[in-house]
């Protein structure tokens, strides 16, 4: 299965499996999609004094953490399109901190919530429309050996850590999966 759990060749840095190992499932297509139901019912559960407000001991509100989380989703869509044409290039790693103090994300948070929406959605139409073999392909993220596979588990596993902690910090607990 094309999007089965990453094996070693798909990810290279132990951080990196850190995070995917917390991630349960074994089809990274499920994980992403059901992903959007948690962000939905997530926004719905934050007030606007939670979002912008900081919390101790983190630097960030939760309204950059959301920012956050939809520039990295938009990077791993590139890096995920890149490697699977073939594209050898080195991709350059990103800094997240310019990215935050930018403060693109000023408004109405819904907006944001949307924007991942969008991203995730347009991410789920890539990863479906890959052949198998393109899954499979090598490229490097800062010299760092990955693979399409590798970056879509980093990109459910990523948005997993940071809502986890959103949810410690604002003591909310959004439904994160469709009921049945």
């Amino acid at each position: 299965m094309k999007s089965r759990r990453p094996g070693q060749t798909d990810l290279s840095l132990d951080v990196h499996w850190d995070y995917v190992n917390r991630v349960e499932g074994e089809c990274v297509l499920t994980v992403l999609s059901e992903q959007l139901h948690w962000i939905c019912e997530l926004g719905s559960c934050l007030s606007s004094e939670l979002v912008d407000r900081v919390h101790a001991p983190y630097q960030w509100t939760v309204r950059q953490v959301v920012e956050h989380c939809v520039d990295a989703e938009r990077i791993f869509g590139d890096r995920m399109l890149r490697i699977a044409a073939g594209d050898k290039t080195d991709l350059p790693a990103w800094d997240e901190n310019a990215y935050a103090d930018a403060r693109f994300g000023l408004g109405n948070i819904g907006h944001l919530i949307s924007e991942f929406g969008y991203l995730r959605q347009a991410n789920l139409v890539l990863l479906g429309r890959l052949v198998p073999s393109a899954w499979d392909q090598v490229g490097a993220v800062d010299s760092h050996p990955v693979t399409p596979r590798g970056i879509a588990w980093l990109a459910a596993a990523h948005l997993q850590h940071h809502f986890e902690i959103i949810e410690r910090r604002c003591e909310i607990m959004p439904q994160r999966k469709p009921m049945s």
